[in-house]
């Protein structure tokens, strides 16, 4: 892999979340696109914004380019509402807001490695 943050493993589940999110907007009926655009939006910002945050070279521009973390949490109210309409079923659901805190625990330990690095 050619770049550093390729190896972060929440990057990985990032990029992964973003392709399932992808693929299950989709099957959204017509008339949804607000919901598709704006759940595809929140989702691949997770993963650009770690990306974006590596290539930073001061722990304050790094650490406010894990704004990621806010993305994670766009994401819950967006399935939600998916969910609530009818558009994901249960199982999906849930296994979406799993892989999201895991996500946002991730990007937390990145800031707290931020916070605690000496430079």
């Amino acid at each position: 892999m050619a770049f550093m943050f390729e190896r972060l493993e929440v990057y990985q589940k990032a990029v992964a979340l973003a392709s399932e999110v992808a693929a299950l907007t989709e099957a959204f009926p017509r008339g949804y696109y607000f919901l598709t655009d704006q759940l595809n939006r929140a989702a691949l910002s997770i993963a650009t914004n770690l990306a974006e945050g590596n290539g930073r070279f001061t722990k304050p521009d790094r650490k406010n380019s894990l704004i990621a973390r806010g993305s994670v949490q766009e994401c819950v109210p967006l399935l939600e509402v998916a969910y609530r309409r009818g558009l994901l079923d249960e199982v999906k659901h849930t296994a979406m807001r799993s892989e999201l805190e895991s996500i946002a625990k991730m990007i937390r330990g990145l800031i707290n490695g931020l916070e605690n690095r000496q430079e």
